[in-house]
């Protein structure tokens, strides 16, 4: 099968192609896993941090890729939930405790970090962490669920928001332009306000029905009660303080922040930003039971993914966008 695989950490400044093509075996199945035919894969801006090492995978080489969209092609011999050509999506959690809190277990292990991912034509997968995907949904359109969708839902369960209340949301991207639609169908009496550096993604945004849309450094016209912060530097994070109100939830859905700009934090005053029972929430990777609940929410409401596809080769050319900040929604691999 033909799979893009990642050797050896490199900086994304120093090459645009950190993945290579190959020829490698189709996977054996175990025996409580399925193995799924790979038909759309989503990129996501974790994979940069694989690539670069800052969340370094636990084996290498590796096949990337944690918002797979696939049918079952065959079963392991004690796999019941699915039947062969049923139609699942796989997210970030690979494996784990299936507890409520599985994400913050030791055990819990990541598509993609931890076991081979959706960026090639097979993959397989512990049969309880694949999930149908609703008919609503063509592949390509599914596969930003998986990760972007469902992780933007855990962020806005954690915000504690109530209908009516304002929401912030800092970095627009392939989680927050979901996020916005999942916040209009859940809370439809709350304004959104979104803080992003580019005009055309501000412009964006408003298009999505954000109230205001301004730069990561202004200040909303009213205070917030919730922000949800999906940048990787600190800046945005530290404005993101400033505009929230007595009692209100900074929820930060990173799964890292760089060093380049932690100075930024010496830019927090304790009595005019944190004081008044302010709080900072993060978000550490996901459950099952958060993609379950996602995705029939999802097709419900109907929230509806801005795309741009590419082939499965061209998953480098998709990478070095997405490095560049030339994004608008979301990034797909279509494959076979």
């Amino acid at each position: 099968m033909k799979a893009m695989l990642l050797r050896h950490a490199v900086s994304l400044d120093d090459t645009d192609t950190p993945l290579d093509l190959d020829d490698v075996p189709i996977p054996k199945v175990g025996s409580k896993e399925v193995l799924l035919r790979v038909r759309a894969c989503g990129v996501c801006h974790t994979e940069l941090d694989e690539i670069e090492g800052r969340v370094a995978p636990s084996i290498l080489p590796i096949v990337l890729g944690h918002q797979v969209v696939g049918h079952v092609a065959e079963l392991g011999s004690d796999a019941t939930r699915f039947q062969e050509g049923d139609r699942v999506g796989v997210g970030w959690i690979y494996a784990s405790t299936g507890a409520s809190n599985e994400n913050l277990s030791p055990e819990f292990r990541a598509t993609g970090r931890d076991a081979n991912g959706g960026y090639a034509e097979f993959m397989t997968v512990p049969e309880d962490y694949a999930y149908p995907i609703p008919e609503a949904y063509s592949d390509e359109y599914a596969a930003p669920l998986l990760c972007a969708g469902a992780i933007g839902y855990r962020a806005l369960k954690l915000t504690n928001l109530v209908d009516g209340q304002r929401l912030g949301l800092t970095g627009f991207g392939g989680s927050a332009h979901l996020v916005i639609q999942l916040a209009h169908g859940m809370f439809p009496h709350s304004e959104v306000y979104v803080f992003a550096r580019d005009e055309s993604v501000r412009a964006f945004a408003r298009q999505l029905g954000a109230v205001w849309a301004g730069d990561t450094t202004d200040r909303a016209p009213q205070k917030l009660h919730a922000v949800i912060d999906t940048t990787p530097v600190w800046k945005p994070a530290v404005e993101a303080m400033k505009n929230l109100a007595p009692g209100g939830r900074l929820v930060i859905n990173a799964i890292r922040k760089v060093d380049t700009d932690k100075a930024c934090l010496q830019q927090l005053s304790y009595h005019e930003d944190l004081w008044m029972e302010r709080e900072i929430k993060t978000v550490a990777n996901i459950t099952q039971h958060d993609i379950r609940d996602f995705l029939p929410l999802a097709a419900g409401i109907p929230l509806t993914p801005t795309i741009e596809t590419y082939r499965l080769e061209d998953a480098n050319i998709a990478l070095a966008e997405l490095k560049r900040g030339q994004i608008r929604g979301a990034k797909v691999l279509t494959i076979g």
